[in-house]
């Protein structure tokens, strides 16, 4: 049997994501560091943006004409098309005689308009100074190398001793703990070994680095760091700790304090006295020498409350300032392209900076319709607190603002916003919702926070089961499972009830 060959046309219409419109999306979804870092990368790259001082700006009025700015980056759009497809945003006339890819830069440059700014601005002109300072940020800690390091220079120590030391000092993780990934057993054996030691100077050296601040650094597990911590309580029931922590450490854990004192054969109370203890012990001691210092969050919008109104200002932090470098803007007027670069190479870096201006503009004016749009939603969560958040889904606020639902997603993500309720990421806003008994729907966040507050205000000898939570939320309009108490538990963070008992 023969093949046969067939030909057919077939016409088929498809989107081609071009790389301009994939970078238009990415800068959709990067949070603000992540943006801020794309843009020094792409100035550095690309001699045709610049970024003015703060000293020489001024309005509006003070910038040369035909100068490109974020401001300015739409200006050209005729009325009621500012919201173009970013796929058309950059569009290049050939005018006849030129050839093709060739630009008319005057009629290119000089075709910005200055009037208003079309990216929505500080309305209000709210002082937004209460941010953190940029030095905060660059306080360099020292760690828990150079920290254990500097005090072993007051330790008496041969040069085996020091060798074996500084060994179990970089195998430190964060936490403090003397732990080896590939190794099995007992990794102070593995650097004995590879220091040339004996074991027995291993474990001695290793013990006077336990006894160095912060106490407890160098243990191999969590019993031994507890142990080394609590024989140095000058307390009266630390020998008894001492006994729980070697011997009944699982007990300790599900806070099983009868079941001690029956082995133990001594009272309740003095279980309950030692196990109070546990609270002066600290199971990570080398965390707060970790390089990881606190992350600011610096919102990229703000809602601010000005009489009954929500007013909605973004934060701009210098995007605004992008342009087009004034001596390339004169060059390419004057036809006088700088020596060593060719006309292809200014015409591509201009195009590469002018769609960096325009992405970030309509970056920045999807943020401000987006929440914008939240506002109208979540009026009561910013009035009256958590407990109001309404049930919220992607698609209402995307019809809402006539976008795509994934366009709503990528600018929700990694974006943060400042309100009178505090700072909250933007897909904070988007929760399922349960439905309540009388009608009206509930969010998913505002159930969590129910639950939160119950627990909060338990009685701590005698907590919620899982169920009774399931009961009271029943009793205030809010029918849920209890796999999905047991669900949002976690989710908080909150132990199950009977590691929430307290016996003290």
């Amino acid at each position: 049997m023969g093949m046969e060959l067939k030909q057919s046309l077939k016409m088929s219409q498809q989107l081609v994501m071009t790389p301009q419109l994939q970078q238009a999306i990415k800068l959709l979804q990067l949070s603000r560091m992540e943006l801020l870092e794309q843009v020094r990368e792409e100035m550095e790259q690309n001699p045709l943006l610049e970024q003015p001082d703060e000293t020489v700006e001024g309005d509006m009025s003070d910038k040369a004409p035909g100068e490109a700015s974020l401001e300015a980056a739409n200006a050209e759009a005729p009325a009621g098309q500012e919201d173009k497809p970013l796929e058309q945003a950059v569009e290049v006339k050939v005018e006849e005689g030129q050839a093709p890819g060739e630009i008319d830069w005057d009629a290119y440059l000089n075709s910005y308009q200055f009037n208003e700014p079309t990216t929505p601005s500080n309305k209000g002109n709210i002082d937004t100074e209460d941010l953190p300072s940029f030095e905060a940020n660059l306080v360099r800690k020292e760690d828990l190398f150079e920290h254990i390091t500097s005090q072993l220079g007051f330790l008496k120590m041969n040069d085996a001793e020091r060798r074996i030391a500084m060994l179990i000092l970089g195998n430190l993780d964060d936490d403090g703990y003397l732990k080896l990934p590939d190794v099995e057993g007992d990794p102070l054996i593995r650097l004995a070994t590879e220091a040339d030691v004996s074991v027995t100077v291993a474990e001695k050296t290793l013990k006077r680095i336990q006894q160095l601040d912060p106490k407890g650094c160098g243990a191999r597990d969590l019993q031994e760091c507890l142990l080394i911590q609590a024989a140095a309580l000058k307390e009266d029931a630390a020998p008894l700790l001492g006994t729980l922590l070697k011997k009944h450490m699982k007990f300790l854990e599900s806070k099983n304090y009868p079941a001690i004192a029956r082995d133990l054969k001594i009272s309740l109370d003095e279980v309950v006295n030692a196990a109070k203890l546990l609270v002066k012990l600290d199971p990570k001691p080398g965390r707060n020498f970790t390089g990881d210092d606190a992350q600011y969050i610096t919102p990229d919008v703000y809602i601010y409350k000005l009489g009954d109104e929500y007013t909605v200002v973004l934060n701009d932090d210098g995007l605004s300032k992008l342009r087009i470098s004034n001596a390339y803007r004169s060059a390419l007027k004057n036809g006088a392209i700088p020596t060593g670069q060719t006309k292809e190479f200014v015409q591509d870096k201009l195009r590469s900076a002018m769609w960096l201006i325009r992405s970030i503009h309509q970056r920045q004016r999807t943020i401000f319709k987006v929440t914008e749009s939240i506002v109208k939603f979540q009026r009561d969560f910013l009035d009256k607190g958590i407990a109001h958040l309404k049930p919220l889904i992607l698609r209402d606020v995307a019809e809402d603002i006539g976008m795509h639902e994934s366009t709503v997603s990528r600018v929700t993500s990694n974006k943060y916003v400042h309100t009178p309720q505090g700072i909250f990421e933007l897909k904070y806003f988007f929760n399922s919702s349960i439905a309540r008994t009388s009608g009206d729907d509930i969010a998913s966040e505002a159930v969590k926070n129910h639950i939160k507050q119950l627990v909060s205000q338990e009685d701590a000898k005698n907590p919620y089961s899982d169920q009774k939570i399931v009961e009271l939320l029943k009793a205030q309009g809010i029918e849920i499972a209890r796999r999905t108490v047991a669900k949002y538990r976690e989710v908080l963070g909150v132990l199950p009830s009977s590691k929430r008992k307290k016996y003290y």
